[in-house]
This record gives C-alpha cells, structure tokens and sequence, in this order.
C-alpha cells in the first residue's frame, strides 16, 4: 500500500480513502461516501486507475458516491451480503437523516465475505467480517500496515448500535475477538482522526483494557 489518500466526503464527513500500487497503478476506493468527482480527481493526481470500489457497510453516508463512481469507470462495487437489506434503505436513510432526497442504491458486482480479499497489484485488503454497526459490516487489512475499521472502531469509540441490525454486544465481540488479536497496526476509521489497536485496547472508553470483559 505505498499510495494513500484519505479525502473526508458527504454531509457526515465520512472518511474515503483510495489506495494504490504505484508500479501497476492500480487503486481500490474505500468508502465512497459522496463527492464523486474528488474522489476520481484524487485517483487521476496520482496517476492510478481504479479497479474496485469496496465498502466496509451498507450505510448511505459510506455509498452515495458509489454508483457514479461505477458508471463512470465500470469498476465492480463490493458490499457483504449482510448489508444489502440495510443497502435497499438507502433513500429512506437519506430523508430520515438530511431530509433530502437521495438518488437509488448502487448495484453490487460483488458480495464480499470473511477471508476474502481485494487486490490492486501488490495492494491486498482482506475482508474481516465485524457485525455489529451493521449486519453486513467488514473491517479491510492491509496486512502489517493498516485496518480499515469503517465505523466499527474509532479513536477512543465505537460505532452506533441504534440503526437498523445494529447489535452493541455483537459488536463489542468484533472488535476484542477480530480486530485487537490483530496486533498494533494503525486504524483508519470511517469517521474521524486515524488511531492504533494497540492504543484502542489501552484506552478505549467501550472496549479497552479499563472496560469489563477486557480480552488482553
């Protein structure tokens, strides 16, 4: 993963991140939350050519930039099955939060599940399935280099559990049985600053070494 762009997207300020191979110039989107055009703009400085768009759930605030994105470079778009019910709630999501009026869901080429990975030339993102913020929701490891948490792990929080197959306990297992075995690698969550597992499993309010069912 030697190119990396993190671009904060959408009226909830969601993180985006594209990530590529500068030898074969091949990169994977994260999180396409909104703003197409800047998240293709980030591709092209970096003379990438895009092969994925991968989202770590289903919630509109991580999708809405996703069927542009697909329709103007024919990159298939990858989601866990799990999400695609809370997926079919996007427009219904968009007038509940914002009040507004959003376009339909995105079509997924591709339904991504625990063990898998996505590749972009030496670029390899496994697939972690992590339920809890949502059914569906995954966490992506750059093996030895990074996770992806989306909103399952933040700095010093967890993802909501109040939405539609949110899960609190589900999630909480995720995070101490998935993510924290993991070992210290940085964190970059779909909302807000980047962190470390291993400063998760220090501090962590929800889930770290101070919280009852601590796991070391």
């Amino acid at each position: 993963m030697q190119v990396f762009e993190r671009l904060v997207v959408g009226p909830l300020q969601c993180n985006c991140y594209v990530v590529g191979d500068p030898q074969t110039r091949h990169a994977i989107v994260i999180d396409p939350g909104d703003q197409a055009d800047d998240i293709l703009a980030a591709v092209d400085r970096h003379g990438l050519r895009l092969v994925a768009v991968a989202a770590t759930h289903a919630h509109f605030d991580h999708v809405l930039a996703a069927a542009d994105i697909r329709e103007r470079t024919g990159v298939p778009f990858y989601l866990h099955d799990d999400d695609l019910a809370i997926l079919d709630l996007l427009q219904e999501s968009g007038r509940f939060f914002l009040g507004a009026e959003l376009p339909p869901p995105p079509e997924v080429d591709r339904r991504y599940g625990d063990g898998d990975e996505i590749t972009a030339g030496s670029v390899r993102l496994g697939v972690i399935h992590t339920p809890g913020h949502s059914p569906g929701s995954v966490s992506l490891l750059a093996p030895g280099e990074a996770l992806f948490s989306g909103d399952t792990l933040f700095a010093g929080s967890v993802g909501r559990t109040d939405l539609p197959g949110g899960d609190s306990e589900q999630e909480l297992a995720s995070i101490r049985t998935r993510l924290f075995p993991l070992g210290d690698l940085l964190v970059y969550p779909g909302h807000g600053i980047e962190t470390s597992i291993d400063q998760e499993k220090v501090s962590n309010p929800y889930v770290g070494a101070g919280t009852r069912l601590w796991i070391p």
